[in-house]
């Protein structure tokens, strides 16, 4: 008898999502994470293994410790990470969604980072 393993279950999702988009320094990778207490996105530059900018709930900025990752959490990431993006002259990036499904948390992030004008 076989059991589910979720974990490795995304871990092989991200593997194959990875295998297919990389960032440049021209059009770098947006990815995010989840965890149950935090959200974080991050901006990365895979052909030097840089990270341009980054933004989380746990920032001061954003920080509210009654809250869990949720979408108004996310949406705030996805406009903070929007704003730095900007600051960072980064125009363009490649959406790496780390195994999610794009839907509810992840897609309130992307939208958010769009409405700052950030082109996926």
């Amino acid at each position: 008898m076989s059991t589910i393993n979720r974990k490795a279950i995304r871990a092989k999702v991200r593997r194959r999502i990875r295998r297919k988009l990389s960032g440049t320094a021209s059009s770098p990778r947006l990815a995010v994470y989840f965890s149950n207490r935090h959200v974080y996105a991050q901006i990365i530059d895979d052909t030097v293994g840089k990270t341009i900018c980054s933004a989380s709930t746990a920032d001061a900025s954003i920080a509210d410790p009654s809250k869990l990752a949720n979408r108004a959490s996310a949406t705030k990431v996805g406009n903070l990470i929007g704003e730095r993006a900007k600051a960072a002259n980064v125009t363009e990036v490649v959406f790496d969604r780390g195994g999610f499904k794009f839907c509810g948390k992840v897609k309130a992030l992307a939208d958010a980072a769009r409405e700052t004008g950030l082109k996926f």
